[in-house]
């Protein structure tokens, strides 16, 4: 399951999230997209909630959602027992998720990185484990 990723977007992310989408599956990964699948203007929470449910359900370890400032889609996600998602504008700020939170989603802000720092924040997202230990602690605590 780990070569399996959720991927989805609002109208603001959707060229990030074609572009990320190929880029995974020409890395190997096996990408559900949940859309949206144009840039026309669309309501987040329509493709967020599908692609947190099937993460939770376990059909996917972790996803992968953009929005033009990645707050919206982070939002929603949260509120989903279970659900980590963390916006990263910056490779070391999904590393951290990773490391610290044991994020599953990460949010990424399309208008505010370039394709080549999506791609690192996504790498990094994936290439990264969960330290575990005081940080399960906390973690554990999250889910109300």
């Amino acid at each position: 399951m780990e070569n399996k990723l959720a991927i989805g977007s609002d109208h603001a992310g959707f060229a990030y999230k074609e572009m990320l989408a190929h880029w995974l599956r020409d890395n190997g990964y096996e990408v559900k997209d949940f859309g949206t699948y144009s840039a026309d203007s669309v309501d987040y929470p329509d493709f967020v909630h599908p692609l947190a449910n099937a993460i939770t359900a376990g059909e996917f370890e972790r996803g992968i959602l953009v929005c033009g400032s990645a707050n919206g889609v982070c939002i929603t996600a949260n509120k989903h027992q279970g659900i980590r998602a963390a916006i990263a504008w910056a490779p070391e700020l999904a590393e951290l998720a990773r490391q610290h939170n044991n994020a599953n989603i990460i949010c990424v802000p399309e208008r505010f990185v370039t394709e080549e720092a999506a791609r690192d924040i996504v790498s990094k997202f994936l290439n990264t484990g969960f330290e575990g230990g005081r940080h399960q602690t906390r973690v554990s605590k999250i889910d109300c």
